[in-house]
């Protein structure tokens, strides 16, 4: 039989968004329902019927199945061959095999199509409870928010989304009330998967309810700093959490109380919504099984406790003050102290125990003995965190540096590290900046200086010069001419300040460094009668210059000095 193809898979698609369940697991469930509808029409619950269905091209196919026989037996499942190959020309049936009627579902009475449908519908309603346990299986001891669909006088209904649970009224927090469309936290205490399904337990009034909110508004409780040791509750009048913190320096009472009690008041506002508030009772979990009694009892004031640790079982004794405070309304706080220890606790007032000669441990004894514990439990730990500092360090030193290889290198190559100079003083960095300077400097042959014309290039002391020819393209008179200008120009600028005796070793410098020149670079320009001219000048000017320096003037300028 030939459908719609793309009306069937998008009816699919429907059922697989609305219901959860997948289109492999609604075509199973289809299949299943024809075989089991076709097979009642047919009238016998033994009869092979065999389904095929192609939801791509939107055929179903559907058949009888016989098995071909030479001495038939039973005609409902078994057929004859001559039957089967009767209007063939060739045989195509022998002994043995499966003959094939095919159906239709327009063949199909409107009881077996009613049939069908019911099937359906109880194979999505396995389909759903399935996939609501695989959910809800692992989220038990957590809290989901829902939406009250229905409220009535013995609980309230909850939707999850996917399915609706029942809240009983026993499972409230005291008398608190709710309205259809209101938000609602509950806790999934158990997942049951029976015969009819998954059933979910959910609850307000269980520890656990308490257990989660805690780990939800204190931050130290969540991350595992203070480790809640166990809850007695009695929803909507009272509450006592023990609480233990690892670390000896941290309160961890204090810690889950929170400055002026805010963190507290936020566990309590999510408690209920009727006028009554639950109270909550944080206390301290001990090791010693006597001082935990003593602080279970809280608020009442206890002054000492007798512990039968095999028996389980112990005796407090409190304040002639504090009895109803212990006992607490209709016997609560004792009842919780007793659920929170484990320990079959009896009260008596202090005058009664001196009376009776009762010789029990004070809490002054005990808190000595707590206070003992948490000294050696930090030297403990400070030790051991000393060792693993300890073992830390060891370990870095061990580390040596890796030592990569980049492509290419050869094997064993070590990058260049940073140069490391030792301390040296200024004397030994000159000695060997000297005596480099000595061992690169060539040795040369100083020469005559020439007189210096405008027009020659002079040659720079600080570079060596290598045979230079000089050619010289003026004539006698025109240097005759500058040299009288540069005469006129010394006598009107003023006089030398330096000594003969200085210039001598400017001259001295400056004729370092350069090579000795040829004839033709030393050719002189001036006649004999002129050179001893111009060095008597030159002499006169060097004597007047040494007699004008004024050596008061340096005399005044180094006492300044000095002062």
């Amino acid at each position: 039989m030939t459908i719609d193809a793309n009306s069937f898979n998008a009816a699919l698609e429907e059922i697989e968004v609305s219901k959860g369940i997948t289109r492999d697991t609604v075509l199973a469930a289809l299949e299943e329902a024809l075989i089991k509808g076709y097979r009642k029409q047919l009238g016998g619950d033994d009869a092979d019927v065999r389904v095929n269905i192609d939801a791509e091209k939107g055929i179903i196919e559907m058949w009888q199945v016989k098995v071909v026989k030479e001495d038939v037996q039973d005609d409902f499942l078994e057929i004859s061959v001559e039957d089967a190959n009767e209007g063939k020309k060739k045989p195509q049936y022998k002994d043995g095999d499966e003959y094939f009627i095919e159906a239709s579902i327009d063949d199909l009475r409107k009881a077996t199509a009613m049939s069908i449908k019911s099937i359906m519908h109880q194979k999505f309603a396995e389909a759903e409870k399935n996939i609501l346990y695989e959910a809800f299986k692992d989220k038990i001891g957590t809290i989901i928010t829902g939406k009250v669909e229905k409220v009535d006088e013995k609980g309230v209904t909850v939707n999850l989304v996917r399915t609706s649970v029942y809240l009983p009224h026993n499972q409230l927090i005291g008398e608190e009330k709710f309205n259809v469309g209101d938000q609602i936290k509950v806790y999934i205490h158990n997942v049951d998967s029976g015969t009819k399904g998954a059933k979910i337990v959910v609850s307000r009034s269980n520890e656990g309810f308490l257990r989660c909110i805690l780990n939800e508004e204190v931050s130290d409780i969540y991350n595992g700093t203070v480790i809640v040791k166990g809850i007695a509750r009695e929803a909507g009048e009272r509450s006592k959490i023990a609480v233990y913190s690892p670390d000896p320096n941290i309160d961890p009472a204090g810690a889950c109380i929170g400055p002026n009690g805010t963190k507290i008041q936020k566990v309590v506002g999510q408690l209920g919504n009727g006028q009554a508030k639950e109270k909550i009772d944080v206390i301290a979990w001990s090791e010693n099984p006597g001082l935990f009694i003593i602080e279970a009892l809280k608020p009442a004031r206890v002054a000492g406790v007798i512990v039968e640790a095999e028996k389980k079982s112990a005796i407090a004794i409190v304040k002639d003050d504090s009895f109803s405070l212990a006992i607490g309304r209709k016997g609560a706080n004792v009842r919780l102290a007793v659920k929170l220890t484990g320990y079959h606790i009896d009260i008596k007032v202090e005058s009664e125990a001196i009376e009776s000669g009762l010789s029990y441990q004070t809490i002054e004894e005990l808190q000595a003995m707590e206070i003992e514990r948490k000294n050696k439990l930090v030297m403990e730990l400070a030790a051991q965190r000393a060792a693993e500092m300890a073992a830390a360090t060891a370990a870095r030193n061990d580390i040596k540096p890796a030592t990569t290889v980049l492509p290419g290198l050869p094997e064993g190559y070590v990058a260049p590290q940073d140069r490391v100079y030792e301390d040296t003083t200024d004397d030994e960095i000159n000695e060997a900046l000297e005596a480099e300077v000595e061992s690169s400097e060539e040795i040369v042959a100083p020469v005559e200086e020439a007189p210096v014309a405008p027009v020659v290039e002079e040659a720079k002391a600080e570079e060596p010069v290598a045979k230079t020819e000089v050619k010289t393209t003026t004539s006698l008179a025109d240097l005759e001419a500058s040299l009288d200008s540069s005469n006129d120009s010394k006598k009107n600028t003023g006089k030398k300040k330096f000594s003969k005796k200085k210039d001598e070793e400017e001259d001295k410098d400056s004729k370092k460094g350069v090579t000795d020149t040829s004839n033709a670079a030393r050719m002189s320009i001036y006649t004999d009668e002129e050179l001893a001219e111009l060095e008597a000048e030159e002499s006169e000017e060097d004597y007047e210059d040494e007699d004008d320096v004024d050596y008061d003037e340096y005399d005044d300028y180094y006492d300044e000095d000095n002062r």
